[in-house]
């Protein structure tokens, strides 16, 4: 394959982008909301009215475009798409890492995760465990192009990711991720195992399983009910994705204070807020990766991958991860998966369990998540 030629990014909003987003938010219709809901019936009206009043007069987006400017980011074209990817470089020998983000966020994931990667004898760490990092947004999410027609799926992701990193010079690497980014880093493995020596992950999806039951660990059953469960309770979201996502795409891609309902309730209900959102993310964290999905105009690309992966063949989600594989399972994430279930789908080399942190830990605690890597991937380096 020939070498990628990254063209560098740095997108700068038009001030009339501005203007009509602001237009839009001042004439917000709020719902009702019944007499102290809080978060319980989903985002919380009055957090929500906070959120849309600060993003109107008083975020300031240019300002946090130019932070995100200051990453190394590019664009090139892999596999017939313009993909946007950070691509930030050790001072010196360094192992290569292809991180892969979840819905509903980006590269903003890992914004505060790459310094630390790349340069970890500043940060505390040992310089000995320095990373190439390279985070790309997937098709349909953030900066990078749409499929025209049907979307990807995540097998079909992780092939452009092993064709990106080959293109970018480097024939042996690691991955990691969380939630989709979990499930394209599992493939990365399983499809191109020559090259992926290991592979890390912060959560192992939701199980899937067609053999007999009486097979399964007690821990493995009871973890198949609190799946069950916690669909029945949450995974309303994950429905509408898999089956009729145009029809939410319409509101969300047209109200900015529905598209920050739709992701803000899922940054407070998978992290490790507490009840409190804002002691994991600040009003300004928040809205930029909400507007990343406004100026994009991705949120329906990217709940179209659901629909993509509901179609994937049993037989590939029932195929055995043999690369080593890592675990860090976060106390505050959803769905935590038993050590008997990591063992039966991957060669599980080692599992830890932070005690802070959510579903989004690389930006929640990315001293942490950080660490995480630099332990997980020294042997293989």
């Amino acid at each position: 394959m020939p070498e990628i030629t990254p063209e560098p990014f740095a997108p700068k909003t038009e001030p009339a982008v501005l203007d009509d987003l602001r237009a839009r938010l001042r004439a917000t219709r709020f719902p009702d909301s019944p007499e102290d809901a809080g978060w319980s019936l989903g985002t919380d009206v009055g957090y929500l009215r906070e959120l849309v009043a600060y993003w109107a007069d008083g975020f300031d987006w240019p300002a946090r475009e130019a932070e995100l400017g200051e990453l190394p980011r590019f664009r090139a074209p892999v596999g017939g798409l313009g993909i946007h990817f950070v691509h930030a470089k050790a001072a010196g020998p360094a192992f290569p890492l292809v991180l892969s983000h979840g819905w509903p966020d980006s590269f903003w994931r890992y914004s505060k995760v790459i310094p630390l990667l790349t340069d970890p004898g500043a940060h505390g760490g040992d310089p000995a465990d320095a990373f190439d990092v390279v985070v790309p947004d997937m098709p349909g999410f953030g900066y990078s192009d749409r499929p025209a027609g049907p979307p990807l799926d995540s097998i079909a992701v992780a092939g452009l990711w092993a064709e990106l990193m080959e293109g970018l010079g480097y024939t042996r690497f690691g991955a990691a991720g969380g939630d989709v980014g979990s499930h394209v880093s599992r493939y990365l493995a399983l499809d191109h195992p020559d090259r992926v020596v290991a592979v890390h992950r912060t959560d192992a999806g939701l199980p899937i399983f067609s053999g007999d039951r009486a097979e399964l660990a007690p821990e493995e059953l009871a973890w198949f009910e609190t799946v069950a469960a916690w669909g029945a309770t949450e995974g309303a979201y994950a429905a509408m994705h898999r089956t009729k996502p145009q029809t939410a795409a319409a509101a969300l891609n047209d109200s900015p204070a529905g598209l920050a309902a739709w992701i803000v309730e899922k940054l407070q209900s998978w992290s490790d807020t507490g009840g409190d959102i804002e002691r994991s993310y600040t009003k300004d964290e928040i809205l930029t990766n909400v507007m990343i999905y406004w100026l994009t105009g991705t949120i329906g690309s990217s709940m179209r991958m659901y629909h993509a992966n509901s179609a994937i063949p049993a037989e590939q989600l029932a195929r055995r991860v043999e690369v080593p594989s890592g675990f860090a399972l976060f106390r505050g994430d959803v769905v935590r998966p038993p050590r008997a279930w990591l063992e039966r789908t991957a060669n599980t080399v080692r599992v830890t369990e932070p005690e802070h942190g959510g579903h989004f830990a690389a930006f929640e605690e990315p001293e942490v998540y950080a660490r995480e890597l630099r332990e997980f991937f020294r042997p293989y380096r």
